[in-house]
């Protein structure tokens, strides 16, 4: 980077820095309520909640971890993102307006009502578990990785920066979160479609043409096995995207899990109104047709150019092996002055929302359904947002300890789903069952929590060739029908009552809501039919 990179960093840090604190004493984030600094309710508006969201999503993961996916495998990666964005229309529809009237704002919270507190604290440790050694850790990974890249800073440091920048912003409470997030959204799309940009434009130059369609039309031409959305069996790549698994299979029970019953995307809407966290979250899903244009293609693009001999040196590990990881890194450093400063300043800004985002729910989950429920049940709100700070710093710490040791990855973003996905299933049944089903039992669904790691390892240690997605598919079956046997056998009414309340106008979004999700679900069913 050249000094005038340097200088377009430093602005987008001071605003998203200025700005931040000015929310913080506009919106009175200091006000001593565990309800408004954990959640900012009532403060968002749905384009702060939309935009926070896809901040929130929107890290290290996508634009590294994707894009190396996007080298390796192709466009099929991008189901997660299109797919993630229909599973939010279903949230908004039927699982959002459960949340807020019954007045949920976390997980464990929504377990404790209607199961028990000991599922609800079983389920919390999960989650606070993988939030911290599998989420939070590897988007600091994953950024500093590149970061370290881009600046020639060593990798400790830039790990050190990334921890300091999002925690600055995440002691601030979600209503800085989410004002800031905003900020972010812009800046990481901005900058993350001048990488999209370029990537094609070198695309198009290397094969003698001009313009970023030509750059499209040649990577679809040059690498047409990289615009399959469905892999086949016997596809190197097959066990990671296994064919119509992620249409009608286990990848539903990935995006049920993280866009529905994950505290670190539903709170960004857990403290608003019901047709404002619906409009929020329909926005969301608009921009997540946007992403694989700016997370994926560019790893395509690096394919393309690669296989005609350049990047020979930049995507190499120490030990000399192709690391499609490096791939979205070794772009950015073709950007000509200024934009490449840019194009950090978006990958800096998704990662620093992602690990702001993360930190408050682990934040979140630790003060009040672990340390207000048995260490300290009569503790003040002032005592409560201190802990929760005390919790976010202590999370980030050991976030800077072990991302280091992840160096040992191929592509990230498939550690991620893979070992959240040990939990999923789990989750998805006990969620699912106990919004939807009165019936529902406290013993069917401690036996699911239980059962959700143990069974989820012995299909990985016993049936190693099947692939993760597909495990976690038939681990939900299996669950489900367990869930439902024994709550069948143990029914009692103390559960029933426990069921939540509904009404039939509580599932209609309304006229809006509807044609959006029309228009949605179109453009994706759309995309699949022209990548199948």
């Amino acid at each position: 980077m050249h000094t005038s990179d340097y200088l377009v960093f430093l602005a987008y840090f001071a605003v998203v820095t200025t700005y931040g604190l000015w929310i913080y004493r506009k919106k009175r984030a200091d006000v001593v309520s565990s309800a408004d600094f954990f959640l900012a309710e009532g403060a968002l508006t749905w384009w702060a909640i939309g935009a926070s969201i896809i901040a929130s999503n929107i890290s290290a993961e996508q634009f590294i971890g994707m894009s190396g996916s996007g080298f390796a495998l192709g466009l099929a990666i991008a189901g997660y993102e299109w797919g993630g964005g229909a599973a939010l229309l279903i949230v908004a529809i039927f699982m959002m307006p459960g949340y807020v009237k019954n007045r949920i704002f976390t997980m464990p919270q929504f377990l404790t009502q209607r199961y028990g507190k000991l599922v609800a604290t079983i389920m919390a440790v999960f989650w606070l578990l993988v939030y911290v050694f599998v989420n939070l850790t590897s988007i600091l990974y994953l950024g500093a990785l590149t970061a370290e890249g881009m600046t020639g800073l060593s990798f400790n440091l830039c790990v050190s920066f990334l921890a300091a920048f999002a925690l600055f912003i995440a002691l601030g409470g979600m209503k800085v979160i989410g004002y800031t997030d905003v900020l972010q959204v812009f800046v990481l799309v901005v900058g993350g479609l001048a990488t999209t940009w370029l990537a094609l434009s070198l695309v198009a130059t290397q094969f003698g043409q001009e313009g970023v369609l030509a750059g499209l039309s040649l990577l679809t031409e040059k690498a047409p096995t990289h615009f399959h959305m469905i892999l086949h069996e016997g596809h190197k790549y097959y066990s990671d995207l296994p064919g119509l698994s992620v249409v009608i299979g286990g990848m539903w029970v990935a995006n049920l899990n993280y866009w529905g019953c994950n505290q670190y995307i539903t709170q960004r809407a857990l403290g608003a109104e019901v047709g404002t966290a619906r409009k929020g979250i329909l926005f969301a899903a608009g921009l997540k047709l946007l992403m694989p244009l700016i997370v994926v293609i560019p790893g395509i693009a690096v394919y393309v150019l690669h296989q005609q001999g350049q990047f020979a040196t930049e995507l190499l590990d120490a030990s000399g092996a192709v690391k499609p990881d490096k791939s979205y890194a070794a772009l950015i450093g073709l950007l000509p002055v200024g934009l490449k400063g840019l194009s950090f300043a978006a990958l800096t800004a998704a990662i620093v929302a992602s690990l702001a985002g993360k930190a408050n729910s682990i934040g979140t989950i630790f003060t009040l359904d672990l340390y207000k429920r048995y260490v300290n049940p009569l503790a003040s709100e002032v005592r409560l947002v201190s802990v929760g700070r005390i919790a976010i710093a202590v999370a980030m710490l050991i976030a800077v300890v072990i991302a280091p040791q992840l160096s040992r990855l191929d592509q990230a973003i498939q550690f991620i789903q893979e070992y959240t996905g040990f939990i999923s299933p789990g989750v998805v049944v006990i969620f699912l069952l106990g919004f939807f089903w009165r019936g529902a039992t406290s013993v069917g669904a401690l036996t699911v929590a239980l059962l959700t790691i143990p069974l989820s390892a012995g299909f990985k240690v016993f049936t190693p060739t099947m692939p993760f997605m597909d495990r976690m598919g038939w681990v939900t079956v299996i669950l489900a029908v367990l869930m439902v046997v024994i709550s069948l056998v143990c029914r009692n009414e103390e559960d029933e009552a426990k069921a939540l309340q509904w009404e039939a106008k509580d599932f209609n979004p309304g006229q809006g809501f509807i044609v959006g999700s029309v228009l949605f679900m179109g453009a994706v069913a759309a995309l699949y039919i022209v990548f199948w």
